[in-house]
């Protein structure tokens, strides 16, 4: 018990670091892509500290704004399907639609306890890779937390209009993968109507506990 809740202080961390510490790349060394994935991030790095340095702001104030800046980063449609994967070919467009939004709700809430968690931990930035298509990128850092370095690696990608993050490793593991692994027990042990009706009811439980 006391290992699981570790670790899901450290996804929650994680997912915090996500949006306020991803590094400006150096300029001598950034492609043209690379360079608006800096100029992207950078605006909403700072938008986000801002935020949260905000003292004279209530924390319920804090997660929605914070929340709010953060979302266009995300591109959840395509999260949502990488975590169903060989099932998603067989839910129909009812059922796909609800799935999306449902996991982007039960994202945004994941990301909203973190903010209780925000402390002085330093980030150590690496050089970022470039992916095999231009469109993508690999942004590995470092968390020291309690002299602690955790690593996490950032995955972005190029969409019609700017830089979405679409998954994060941390330690290794993918947060994509983690939600995978928890959706495919639901989906042997059930059907996707099942396992809808559980992240509802998770949301519902939220809602009341807010």
């Amino acid at each position: 018990m006391i290992r699981r809740i570790k670790i899901k202080e450290l996804i929650l961390k994680s997912l915090l670091y996500v949006m306020i510490s991803l590094p400006v790349l150096p300029q001598k060394a950034a492609a043209d892509n690379q360079g608006a994935a800096e100029v992207f991030l950078k605006s909403k790095i700072e938008a986000v500290l801002a935020v949260l340095q905000q003292k004279e702001l209530e924390q319920q104030a804090k997660t929605k704004i914070v929340v709010e800046l953060i979302e266009p980063m995300f591109d959840f449609p395509i999260m949502a399907r990488l975590t169903l994967k060989k099932y998603w070919a067989g839910l129909d467009q009812e059922q796909k639609e609800r799935f999306i939004e449902l996991f982007k709700i039960s994202l945004k809430d994941f990301y909203a306890e973190t903010l209780n968690l925000y402390t002085d931990e330093k980030i150590v930035y690496k050089a970022s890779i470039q992916g095999r298509r231009k469109s993508k990128i690999l942004i590995p850092t470092e968390l020291i937390s309690k002299g602690e370095r955790i690593s996490m690696d950032y995955k972005l990608y190029h969409s019609k209009n700017n830089w979405k993050i679409y998954d994060v490793e941390i330690k290794g593991t993918s947060i994509i993968r983690t939600y995978q692994s928890q959706f495919y027990h639901d989906m042997r042990s059930g059907t996707i109507d099942d396992l809808l009706q559980k992240l509802e009811k998770q949301r519902a439980n939220s809602l009341i506990n807010q």
